[in-house]
Protein backbone atom coordinates (compact mmCIF):
# COMPACT_ATOMS: atom_id res chain seq x y z
CA UNK A 1 0.00 0.00 0.00
CA UNK A 2 1.29 3.82 -0.95
CA UNK A 3 -0.04 6.82 0.51
CA UNK A 4 1.21 8.35 -2.81
CA UNK A 5 -1.56 6.99 -5.12
CA UNK A 6 -5.51 7.75 -3.91
CA UNK A 7 -6.45 3.84 -3.06
CA UNK A 8 -3.27 3.83 -1.28
CA UNK A 9 -4.83 6.89 0.62
CA UNK A 10 -8.02 5.29 1.13
CA UNK A 11 -7.10 2.26 2.41
CA UNK A 12 -4.64 3.72 5.25
CA UNK A 13 -7.83 6.39 6.62
CA UNK A 14 -9.89 3.00 6.64
CA UNK A 15 -7.31 1.49 8.99
CA UNK A 16 -7.64 4.38 11.31
CA UNK A 17 -11.06 4.26 11.69
CA UNK A 18 -14.58 4.71 9.65
CA UNK A 19 -14.49 7.44 6.40
CA UNK A 20 -17.54 9.14 5.80
CA UNK A 21 -17.76 10.06 2.46
CA UNK A 22 -20.23 13.00 1.23
CA UNK A 23 -21.19 12.93 -2.38
CA UNK A 24 -19.88 16.17 -4.92
CA UNK A 25 -22.07 16.42 -8.00
CA UNK A 26 -19.57 18.84 -9.25
CA UNK A 27 -16.17 19.94 -8.79
CA UNK A 28 -17.37 22.95 -7.10
CA UNK A 29 -19.04 20.36 -4.03
CA UNK A 30 -15.99 18.48 -4.01
CA UNK A 31 -14.06 21.44 -3.12
CA UNK A 32 -16.42 22.20 -0.18
CA UNK A 33 -16.24 18.62 0.97
CA UNK A 34 -13.03 19.17 1.32
CA UNK A 35 -12.80 22.70 3.40
CA UNK A 36 -15.49 21.42 5.34
CA UNK A 37 -13.00 18.47 6.64
CA UNK A 38 -14.23 15.65 5.04
CA UNK A 39 -11.54 13.00 4.08
CA UNK A 40 -13.15 11.21 1.07
CA UNK A 41 -15.66 12.42 -1.18
CA UNK A 42 -18.20 10.00 -3.50
CA UNK A 43 -19.37 10.51 -6.94
CA UNK A 44 -23.14 9.11 -6.93
CA UNK A 45 -23.81 7.65 -10.69
CA UNK A 46 -27.41 8.66 -9.83
CA UNK A 47 -26.21 12.30 -8.79
CA UNK A 48 -24.11 12.61 -11.40
CA UNK A 49 -27.09 11.30 -13.62
CA UNK A 50 -29.69 13.95 -12.25
CA UNK A 51 -27.11 16.27 -12.76
CA UNK A 52 -27.38 15.48 -16.71
CA UNK A 53 -31.09 16.10 -16.22
CA UNK A 54 -31.63 12.52 -16.67
CA UNK A 55 -32.83 9.69 -14.35
CA UNK A 56 -30.57 6.75 -12.50
CA UNK A 57 -30.79 4.31 -14.96
CA UNK A 58 -27.07 3.57 -16.58
CA UNK A 59 -27.66 6.16 -19.35
CA UNK A 60 -24.66 8.35 -18.97
CA UNK A 61 -21.20 7.30 -20.77
CA UNK A 62 -18.12 6.06 -19.46
CA UNK A 63 -16.20 8.71 -21.01
CA UNK A 64 -19.05 11.44 -19.30
CA UNK A 65 -18.54 9.83 -15.62
CA UNK A 66 -15.22 10.12 -16.14
CA UNK A 67 -14.57 13.86 -17.01
CA UNK A 68 -16.55 13.84 -13.35
CA UNK A 69 -14.00 11.93 -11.51
CA UNK A 70 -11.31 13.94 -13.22
CA UNK A 71 -12.58 17.11 -12.19
CA UNK A 72 -13.95 15.80 -8.47
CA UNK A 73 -10.67 14.32 -7.72
CA UNK A 74 -8.63 17.10 -8.62
CA UNK A 75 -10.35 19.92 -7.32
CA UNK A 76 -11.06 18.30 -3.90
CA UNK A 77 -7.83 16.77 -3.57
CA UNK A 78 -9.69 13.78 -1.79
CA UNK A 79 -9.79 9.61 -2.29
CA UNK A 80 -12.68 9.68 -4.56
CA UNK A 81 -15.02 6.76 -4.76
CA UNK A 82 -16.97 6.19 -7.49
CA UNK A 83 -20.18 4.29 -8.38
CA UNK A 84 -19.62 2.53 -11.73
CA UNK A 85 -23.53 1.14 -11.66
CA UNK A 86 -23.20 -2.26 -14.00
CA UNK A 87 -19.85 -1.63 -15.42
CA UNK A 88 -21.21 -0.31 -18.48
CA UNK A 89 -21.51 -3.32 -20.04
CA UNK A 90 -19.67 -7.28 -19.45
CA UNK A 91 -16.37 -8.13 -18.08
CA UNK A 92 -14.71 -6.30 -21.56
CA UNK A 93 -16.01 -3.37 -20.25
CA UNK A 94 -15.51 -3.77 -17.02
CA UNK A 95 -11.94 -4.48 -17.36
CA UNK A 96 -11.78 -1.21 -19.23
CA UNK A 97 -14.01 0.57 -16.78
CA UNK A 98 -11.22 -0.24 -13.81
CA UNK A 99 -8.50 1.29 -16.07
CA UNK A 100 -9.99 4.31 -16.82
CA UNK A 101 -11.54 5.42 -13.76
CA UNK A 102 -8.25 4.60 -12.45
CA UNK A 103 -7.13 6.93 -15.00
CA UNK A 104 -9.29 9.71 -14.07
CA UNK A 105 -8.02 9.29 -10.42
CA UNK A 106 -10.07 7.46 -8.98
CA UNK A 107 -9.30 5.68 -5.39
CA UNK A 108 -12.30 3.07 -5.10
CA UNK A 109 -15.23 2.03 -7.51
CA UNK A 110 -18.42 -0.01 -7.00
CA UNK A 111 -19.70 -2.90 -9.04
CA UNK A 112 -23.47 -3.95 -8.66
CA UNK A 113 -25.02 -6.96 -9.59
CA UNK A 114 -28.18 -5.78 -11.70
CA UNK A 115 -29.50 -6.11 -15.16
CA UNK A 116 -29.25 -3.58 -17.11
CA UNK A 117 -31.32 -1.07 -17.28
CA UNK A 118 -30.45 -0.60 -13.81
CA UNK A 119 -32.82 0.95 -11.25
CA UNK A 120 -31.94 3.39 -7.74
CA UNK A 121 -31.06 0.68 -5.20
CA UNK A 122 -33.52 1.79 -3.10
CA UNK A 123 -36.03 0.93 -5.75
CA UNK A 124 -38.42 -1.85 -6.37
CA UNK A 125 -38.82 -3.79 -9.54
CA UNK A 126 -34.93 -4.63 -9.78
CA UNK A 127 -33.39 -7.67 -11.46
CA UNK A 128 -30.53 -9.41 -10.49
CA UNK A 129 -28.04 -11.18 -12.98
CA UNK A 130 -26.40 -14.68 -11.56
CA UNK A 131 -24.30 -14.88 -8.52
CA UNK A 132 -21.40 -16.42 -11.39
CA UNK A 133 -22.05 -13.64 -13.68
CA UNK A 134 -21.30 -11.23 -10.81
CA UNK A 135 -18.41 -13.06 -9.65
CA UNK A 136 -17.54 -12.80 -13.46
CA UNK A 137 -17.28 -8.99 -13.31
CA UNK A 138 -15.73 -9.07 -10.35
CA UNK A 139 -12.99 -11.16 -10.99
CA UNK A 140 -12.02 -8.99 -14.18
CA UNK A 141 -12.13 -6.39 -12.59
CA UNK A 142 -9.65 -7.25 -9.79
CA UNK A 143 -7.39 -8.54 -12.14
CA UNK A 144 -7.59 -5.81 -14.23
CA UNK A 145 -6.74 -2.74 -11.18
CA UNK A 146 -3.68 -1.60 -9.40
CA UNK A 147 -2.92 -3.26 -5.86
CA UNK A 148 -3.73 -0.05 -4.03
CA UNK A 149 -6.97 0.84 -5.80
CA UNK A 150 -10.25 -0.68 -4.03
CA UNK A 151 -12.78 -2.45 -5.86
CA UNK A 152 -16.27 -3.03 -3.96
CA UNK A 153 -18.68 -4.84 -4.75
CA UNK A 154 -22.57 -4.20 -4.30
CA UNK A 155 -25.20 -6.77 -3.95
CA UNK A 156 -29.10 -5.51 -4.27
CA UNK A 157 -30.13 -9.05 -3.08
CA UNK A 158 -31.88 -8.30 0.23
CA UNK A 159 -34.78 -6.45 -1.57
CA UNK A 160 -35.22 -8.94 -4.51
CA UNK A 161 -34.07 -12.55 -2.85
CA UNK A 162 -33.77 -11.77 0.87
CA UNK A 163 -31.07 -11.09 3.45
CA UNK A 164 -29.60 -14.55 3.36
CA UNK A 165 -29.12 -14.07 -0.21
CA UNK A 166 -27.51 -10.78 -0.13
CA UNK A 167 -24.57 -12.52 2.77
CA UNK A 168 -24.02 -15.33 0.31
CA UNK A 169 -23.71 -13.06 -2.64
CA UNK A 170 -21.41 -10.92 -0.64
CA UNK A 171 -19.11 -14.11 0.41
CA UNK A 172 -19.03 -14.99 -3.12
CA UNK A 173 -18.48 -11.33 -4.33
CA UNK A 174 -15.06 -11.38 -1.92
CA UNK A 175 -14.06 -14.72 -2.69
CA UNK A 176 -14.41 -13.76 -6.46
CA UNK A 177 -11.54 -10.90 -5.37
CA UNK A 178 -13.34 -7.88 -4.41
CA UNK A 179 -11.60 -5.67 -1.67
CA UNK A 180 -15.02 -4.23 -0.09
CA UNK A 181 -18.92 -5.35 0.06
CA UNK A 182 -21.67 -2.93 -0.40
CA UNK A 183 -24.85 -4.25 0.66
CA UNK A 184 -27.56 -2.17 -1.19
CA UNK A 185 -30.91 -1.48 0.87
CA UNK A 186 -31.02 -3.18 3.88
CA UNK A 187 -33.65 -1.88 6.39
CA UNK A 188 -32.11 -1.55 10.25
CA UNK A 189 -29.68 -1.31 12.31
CA UNK A 190 -29.83 -5.21 12.66
CA UNK A 191 -29.62 -5.87 9.67
CA UNK A 192 -26.11 -3.72 9.32
CA UNK A 193 -25.13 -5.63 12.53
CA UNK A 194 -26.17 -8.65 10.90
CA UNK A 195 -24.48 -8.32 7.86
CA UNK A 196 -21.06 -7.69 9.11
CA UNK A 197 -20.82 -10.51 10.95
CA UNK A 198 -22.06 -12.73 7.88
CA UNK A 199 -19.83 -11.21 5.61
CA UNK A 200 -16.52 -10.42 7.11
CA UNK A 201 -13.96 -8.08 6.03
CA UNK A 202 -14.08 -4.69 4.23
CA UNK A 203 -17.79 -2.84 4.32
CA UNK A 204 -19.72 -0.12 2.53
CA UNK A 205 -22.89 1.47 4.27
CA UNK A 206 -25.17 3.28 2.32
CA UNK A 207 -26.54 6.34 4.11
CA UNK A 208 -28.89 7.81 1.59
CA UNK A 209 -32.64 9.61 2.54
CA UNK A 210 -35.71 8.65 1.69
CA UNK A 211 -34.92 5.31 0.89
CA UNK A 212 -35.25 1.58 2.74
CA UNK A 213 -32.75 2.18 5.44
CA UNK A 214 -33.61 4.61 8.33
CA UNK A 215 -30.74 7.41 9.42
CA UNK A 216 -28.42 5.66 11.11
CA UNK A 217 -25.29 7.96 12.79
CA UNK A 218 -21.40 7.45 11.38
CA UNK A 219 -20.92 6.33 15.13
CA UNK A 220 -22.92 3.45 14.90
CA UNK A 221 -21.60 1.71 11.59
CA UNK A 222 -18.29 2.67 12.86
CA UNK A 223 -19.55 0.30 15.99
CA UNK A 224 -20.81 -2.65 13.40
CA UNK A 225 -17.52 -2.59 11.89
CA UNK A 226 -18.35 -0.39 8.60
CA UNK A 227 -15.39 1.25 7.04
CA UNK A 228 -16.64 3.34 4.18
CA UNK A 229 -20.32 5.10 5.05
CA UNK A 230 -21.05 7.02 1.94
CA UNK A 231 -23.67 9.94 1.66
CA UNK A 232 -24.48 10.00 -2.38
CA UNK A 233 -27.35 12.31 -3.13
CA UNK A 234 -27.63 14.23 0.28
CA UNK A 235 -25.52 17.62 -0.65
CA UNK A 236 -27.92 17.57 -4.24
CA UNK A 237 -31.02 16.84 -2.45
CA UNK A 238 -30.25 19.98 -0.34
CA UNK A 239 -28.99 22.02 -3.29
CA UNK A 240 -32.13 21.78 -5.25
CA UNK A 241 -34.61 22.32 -2.45
CA UNK A 242 -33.05 25.57 -2.00
CA UNK A 243 -32.57 26.19 -5.94
CA UNK A 244 -36.47 25.25 -6.18
CA UNK A 245 -37.51 27.48 -3.40
CA UNK A 246 -35.62 30.65 -4.73
CA UNK A 247 -36.75 30.24 -7.98
CA UNK A 248 -40.47 30.26 -7.20
CA UNK A 249 -39.36 33.41 -4.97
CA UNK A 250 -37.94 35.00 -7.81
CA UNK A 251 -40.90 34.41 -9.79
CA UNK A 252 -43.15 35.77 -7.19
CA UNK A 253 -41.21 38.76 -6.55
CA UNK A 254 -39.44 39.58 -9.42
CA UNK A 255 -36.22 40.02 -7.34
CA UNK A 256 -34.04 38.45 -5.04
CA UNK A 257 -33.62 40.78 -1.92
CA UNK A 258 -35.26 38.51 0.51
CA UNK A 259 -32.77 35.77 -0.94
CA UNK A 260 -29.56 37.35 -0.47
CA UNK A 261 -28.89 35.58 3.25
CA UNK A 262 -29.14 32.75 1.95
CA UNK A 263 -26.59 32.94 -0.26
CA UNK A 264 -22.98 32.32 -0.42
CA UNK A 265 -21.13 35.67 -1.16
CA UNK A 266 -18.76 36.27 -3.78
CA UNK A 267 -16.37 36.35 -1.37
CA UNK A 268 -16.93 32.82 -0.25
CA UNK A 269 -16.78 31.70 -3.44
CA UNK A 270 -13.57 33.24 -4.02
CA UNK A 271 -12.54 31.90 -0.46
CA UNK A 272 -13.43 28.06 -1.57
CA UNK A 273 -11.73 28.62 -5.11
CA UNK A 274 -8.58 29.65 -3.23
CA UNK A 275 -9.37 32.92 -5.55
CA UNK A 276 -7.75 36.38 -5.10
CA UNK A 277 -8.99 38.65 -7.65
CA UNK A 278 -6.16 40.31 -9.39
CA UNK A 279 -3.07 37.49 -8.38
CA UNK A 280 -2.54 34.48 -10.61
CA UNK A 281 -4.61 31.57 -9.47
CA UNK A 282 -2.15 28.26 -9.36
CA UNK A 283 -5.26 26.02 -9.10
CA UNK A 284 -3.80 23.95 -5.94
CA UNK A 285 -5.63 25.79 -3.25
CA UNK A 286 -8.83 23.36 -1.56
Amino acid sequence: MSTETPGGQLRQLMQAGTVAAPGAFTALVGRAVAKAGFDAVYISGGATANTAGVPDVGLLTLTEVCRTIREVASASGLPTIVDADTGYGEVEMVRRTVAEYERAGAAAMHLEDQEFPKRCGHLDGKTLISTEAMAAKVLAASEAKSDDFVLIARTDARGIDGFDAAISRGNAYRDAGADMIFPEGLASEAEFAAFAEGCPGLLLANMTEFGKTPIIPLKTFESMGYDLVIFPVTMQRIAMAAVTDALATLRADGHVESLLDAMQTRQDLYALLGYTPGVAWDGTST
